[in-house]
């Protein structure tokens, strides 16, 4: 398995979460990750992004402040850690990855990526 996401559940609002991706990322040079998420009825949504090489990560409008990504290298796992959860933050949350660095412009690209965790449900409701 090249990426493997976990962690997700069910959270009150306002309650926190942590996601893992597991990545087979030395074996496929995967350099650049990725989070995503896809509510119910919607299109697939681009959350953040991180660099293995350790620049600082990035963020969609719609998380920034509220969730944050970083990586453990001996473990190869990304983690996305989100805070002050919202109803609107339910989707399924998926991991990607690619060989090389993408320019801000284009990492909400769900083409730029050419590998896909299986997706985590996240579902927050009281």
């Amino acid at each position: 398995v090249q990426l493997q996401a976990s962690g997700g559940g069910l959270v009150q609002p306002g309650g926190s979460l942590r996601l893992s991706c597991l990545a087979s990322r030395r074996r496929f040079n995967m350099n650049f990750l990725a989070w995503f998420r896809q509510s119910s009825g919607k299109d697939r949504e681009f959350v953040g992004s991180i660099y293995w090489g350790g620049e600082s990560p990035t963020y969609a409008d719609s998380v920034k402040g509220r969730f944050t990504i970083s990586r453990d290298i001996a473990k190869d796992t990304v983690y996305l850690q989100m805070n002050d959860l919202k109803p609107e933050d339910t989707a399924v949350y998926f991991c990607a990855a690619r060989q090389n660095r993408l320019v801000l412009s284009a990492r909400a690209n769900e083409g730029a990526y050419n590998w896909w965790g299986q997706g985590t449900l996240v579902t927050v409701s009281s």
